[in-house]
């Protein structure tokens, strides 16, 4: 592969994982006006992004078995399209119910992207490049959030939040071109493995005995719901609270997001000299701290709103080095089942990030506190369990050969 069929692909599997995180972060800034037009409250609104998450957790343990079965192409050029047609759905709603219902066939879709960019990426790449590959990928991904709700705040403002769902399926549109001229086919069919329930469960078995998955799907996926607590709290904390604007609230979120573009390249540096694991455990100690700080300073009323802008720009520096690592290391083991462990490790995560953004509802007072405390809570509980696991995984090489893992899979 030349050095231009690299950016290229690359960067069309960017574009794939980033269409579920561009359907949350694009909308946010229109939440007032979606619950001013659909005559509903914000609180309603964000079950609609409930529901999206949700959908994401479930479309993916559905999507992983079909890229094992058919190939990664055929599921996604079906996920998409459907993807699309909701998107219309969604700019087309003209109550409450039929937008949550729409966000959930949207996320049913587009969450195909997900598990398919993972999956070929541990095609396409040897495994001694893949934590650097979704570095790279994770560089694409941070463009959303300090684009999308730039993006969706302007819409909102000078063409309705209806524009919002018709630029995404444009955006769809112009993917599903990349992908059938561009993108490699990545590992042929199986048609060797069954798609009955019984054999899909004992495939979801397989990966999960894995401890080296489990530890760093359980660990990375925690640490890194933390986003969720901010995106769910956000729009209250920002624009009801603090009373900023649409388009401001789109450069703040731009502006975090910036904490996360650049600690991710430089964790594509210090893979040369450090191990992920190494990189991992030192970050969620990072990260844990400055959690502990904040909510400290929170809680006794010390951040206005440039000095939760600054904490919340300092936690998220660690969240560019957790994301690629912890997701290398879930899928080193794999190969035969990798669409199945990226199905198990993306149900988890957007599993946990719909109750972490119901929690932050739930826990709403009229300040910052729930929303930072939540997500200090995801940082330290992910470096607990990433130091329970590591003496697990510890255990269980010693008693294991060395291929036994992947042979077993």
């Amino acid at each position: 592969m030349t050095r231009r069929q690299h950016f290229i692909v690359i960067l069309i599997l960017g574009t794939l994982s980033t269409i579920s995180p561009f359907s949350v972060d694009m909308y946010l800034p229109g939440f007032p006006a979606i619950a001013k037009s659909l005559d509903t409250s914000i609180a309603q609104v964000q079950l609609s992004l409930t529901a999206y998450l949700v959908g994401i957790s479930v479309g993916q343990l559905l999507y992983g078995p079909l890229i094992d079965r058919f190939g990664r192409k055929l599921p996604l050029y079906a996920g998409l399209v459907l993807y699309l047609l909701a998107s219309v759905g969604c700019a087309l709603s003209n109550s409450i119910e039929n937008l949550i219902a729409m966000r959930l066939l949207q996320a049913l879709g587009g969450c195909v992207g997900m598990v398919a960019a993972q999956a070929l990426v541990r095609d396409i790449f040897p495994v001694n490049q893949i934590a650097q590959v979704f570095s790279l990928l994770t560089l694409v991904i941070a463009v959303s959030p300090m684009i999308a709700p730039t993006v969706g705040g302007y819409a909102t403002v000078a063409f309705g939040w209806h524009s919002i769902f018709i630029i995404l399926a444009a955006i769809t549109l112009l993917i599903l071109i990349g992908i059938y001229f561009v993108l490699p086919d990545g590992k042929a069919p199986d048609p060797t493995l069954s798609l009955r329930p019984q054999a899909v469960a004992g495939n979801f078995w397989l990966v999960l005995k894995q401890p080296q998955f489990l530890t760093y799907m359980l660990a990375g996926g925690v640490a890194m719901s933390a986003p969720f607590a901010y995106i769910a709290g956000s729009p209250d904390v920002f624009m009801n609270i603090y009373h900023v604007s649409e388009q401001e609230y789109g450069w703040i979120f731009a502006f975090l997001a910036i904490s996360i573009l650049g600690p991710n390249q430089f964790n594509h540096f210090l893979l040369k000299r450090f191990s992920s694991e190494q990189v991992i455990y030192t970050t969620l100690i990072y990260q844990s701290v400055m959690g502990l700080l904040t909510v400290s300073l929170a809680g006794m009323g010390f951040l206005g709103l440039y000095g939760l802008i600054g904490m919340l720009f300092l936690f998220f520096l660690g969240h560019g080095m957790v994301a690629p690592n912890a997701t290398a290391l879930s899928l080193a083991p794999f190969t035969r089942h990798a669409g199945s462990a990226v199905a198990l490790m993306g149900a988890f995560r957007m599993g946990l990030g719909a109750l972490i953004s119901g929690a932050v509802s739930v826990l709403h007072d009229n300040t910052a506190f729930p929303m930072v405390g939540v997500m200090t809570l995801c940082a330290v509980t992910g470096l607990v369990i990433l130091l329970i696991g590591q003496r697990v995984i510890a255990r269980y090489q010693e008693n294991e050969t060395p291929a036994g893992a992947e042979m077993a899979l």
